[in-house]
């Protein structure tokens, strides 16, 4: 369900899960074979764990802070289900608002879910990483950009008299 402020339509919870869903899909699809590469015998499957580990959660991080702070403003998730993710004011967030969204669900799972379960109760569908980061999910185009499309472009000035010829 998506809630309607104004006329911003932002993402609800059950849209932002499938777009959540997706996007695991995809990241399990392309950690794979770093998993069965660090897969092995038993004394070293905890250092391989942590390897495997550690690649991908640098590689989900980068995944979700280089494509939400793109020109697309969303995950490959988030894109199939028409919705982007903006700052407070409707703009592109950058790279660092991004990682900072990103790390930040770590605090949105670490109270047992709570945090991703906000976004079905708060005003503008907010989970807390978003709260946390200054960002809203949105459907459809940033609220921005649809002011801006919408407001239409003065016509140019006549051109000056011109005299004698």
């Amino acid at each position: 369900m998506a809630a309607t402020l104004g006329t911003t339509t932002y993402a609800g919870f059950w849209r932002r899960f499938v777009a959540w869903f997706l996007d695991g899909l995809l990241l399990s699809v392309v950690t794979l074979p770093f998993t069965l590469q660090f897969g092995g015998d038993a004394a070293a499957e905890a250092a391989r764990a942590s390897a495997a580990g550690t690649i991908s959660t640098v590689v989900g991080w980068l995944y979700h802070a280089l494509m939400e702070s793109s020109a697309k403003q969303a995950t490959v998730g988030k894109m199939a289900l028409g919705i982007i993710v903006t700052d407070l004011e409707g703009r592109r967030i950058g790279f660092g608002r991004a990682t900072g969204r990103y790390f930040a669900k770590i605090l949105s799972a670490l109270i047992l879910g709570i945090g991703f379960l906000m976004a079905a109760f708060t005003e503008r569908k907010q989970a807390l990483h978003d709260m946390v980061a200054s960002t809203l999910v949105v459907k459809g185009e940033a609220p921005s950009q649809a002011r801006s499309s919408s407001v239409p472009v003065p016509p140019l000035p006549p051109p000056p008299p011109t005299y004698g010829g």
